[in-house]
């Protein structure tokens, strides 16, 4: 190679750097010649000028190694200032610019929403039955708010529902409120709105909750105008209390239904009984068999007594060594007169008689007719019990709704909160650019890897 020209003594410092002497251009070097397969000779293969040398490299000088290295300094901090300004509007497009346009529709575009707040529970007439156990944990929970958490819970479903929607939005105009143009766009309900749509204004507008703790219901209404909320909330209100109405009336009809059957059939049956002792004292000619047996059982003993008196005289006049005969035949013919009398009434006591029914039959009949008819009203009094123990239950089933809270229309207004929407909002897109951002770099990696 060529030697170097060595700097003059005046040159400055920094102009007499060592330059990298010149390599002088040579020939390429002959490689042996290769024998091809048929035994022809190819032309010697030579290594071109542009191939890397595997000789190494000279050190570089000081200087130079110096301003390498601040070249790739400035390179990177071009590189890291270029990614921070990247960076910057990556953010600013997608996170700081969509917070601030959040921020601005929610403090002033966006429709002021009042809402109305109340309160109410459901709880129970009366205590237990009185026919039921009132001890033990029955007893306990039967005033608690335990006892009534499933119809709550039940009303709470109903407020939430559909079926709640439709019949306020037809009663009320819930569709046509929110459909006004004097809602923003972006909380306006359109025209040719579905009733799913309707329906998500719904839950986000009218929010129920229940305290198990208290049992007590929370109701939250909002809307643009404070009046239309106190409105929609004395509607709901008066449709929770007709479905508790409508819980707890099955339970009572089923429990009186059965009182009152039974109590209408023993009626029936008690005056079945009592046509039939009718009946039978009509066709019989007989009022009462006990009074008829005694009477007649009055009148033989009388008539005997007088048989007896007969036959004392008798024996009085037969005592005589000369009776009078004619006296002792009016004796006799007084005590047989008797005698016939008496067995004649003792033979309708126990033969039948023209209509062919003996008094015996007759008295029989009308205390078999007779005890069932006081069957009849014992069990007629029993089904009577029974009713109003029935009565009394099913008033003890009874739930009905106690407002705790009246809806009162609000001065201010509570909704869009714009500190807490924006910082939300804030939030929410950070967190999607974050989990964008470190998806991409992932796949970034896994791809050039």
């Amino acid at each position: 190679s060529a030697p170097t020209t060595a700097p003059s003594p005046s040159t400055p410092a920094a102009a007499t750097l060592a330059r990298p002497a010149k390599v002088a251009k040579t020939a390429p070097a002959a490689l042996p010649a290769k024998t091809g397969k048929k035994g022809k000779v190819s032309l010697p293969q030579t290594v071109p000028q542009e191939a890397p040398s595997n000789l190494p490299a000279k050190p570089m000088a000081e200087d130079l190694r110096a301003r390498e290295i601040m070249r790739m300094q400035r390179d990177v901090a071009r590189r890291r200032k270029r990614n921070l300004v990247a960076l910057g509007a990556r953010l600013s497009a997608f996170v700081l610019i969509p917070t601030i346009l959040a921020g601005i529709y929610y403090s002033t575009l966006a429709t002021p929403m009042y809402a109305t707040h109340s309160e109410f529970v459901i709880q129970q007439a009366g205590g237990a039955s009185p026919g039921g156990g009132a001890g033990g944990l029955g007893g306990l929970l039967a005033n608690s708010s335990l006892a009534n958490s499933q119809d709550s819970i039940t009303v709470q479903r109903f407020l939430q529902s559909r079926e709640a929607m439709l019949r306020l939005n037809s009663e009320e105009g819930f569709r046509a409120h929110f459909e006004d143009d004097g809602v923003d766009r972006l909380q306006r309900l359109s025209a040719d709105a579905t009733n799913e749509e309707a329906f998500g204004v719904y839950s986000k507008r009218v929010k129920i909750a229940y305290d198990p703790t208290e049992g007590l219901i929370r109701m939250e209404v909002s809307t643009a105008d404070p009046q239309v909320g106190v409105r929609f909330s004395e509607a709901l209100i008066a449709y929770a209390e007709e479905r508790v109405d409508a819980l707890t009336s099955p339970i009572r009809l089923d429990q009186m239904q059965g009182a009152q059957e039974s109590y209408a059939d023993a009626e029936t049956k008690m005056m079945e009984a009592q046509e039939r002792v009718l009946d039978l004292q009509e066709a019989r000619g007989v009022l009462s068999a006990e009074a008829e047996v005694s009477s007649l059982m009055a009148q033989i003993q009388t008539f005997e007594i007088e048989i007896r008196q007969e036959q004392l005289t008798l024996e009085s006049l037969l005592d005589n060594p000369r009776p009078n005969a004619t006296r002792v035949e009016v004796a006799r013919n007084n005590i047989a007169r008797l005698q016939g009398l008496v067995a004649e009434m003792r033979a309708q006591m126990t033969d039948s008689q023209e209509d062919g029914a003996s008094l015996a039959r007759i008295t029989g009949e009308l205390v078999i007719a007779e005890a069932e008819l006081e069957t009849r009203q014992l069990l007629l009094s029993q089904s009577l019990q029974q009713l109003e123990t029935a009565r009394i239950e099913s008033n003890a089933q009874v739930r009905y709704l106690l407002l705790g809270v009246s809806p009162t229309a609000a001065d201010a207004p509570s909704y869009p909160r714009a500190f807490e929407n924006t910082l939300l909002a804030f939030l929410v897109f950070a967190g999607i650019y974050l989990l964008v951002s470190m998806t991409a770099s992932i796949l970034r990696e896994q791809v050039s890897s």
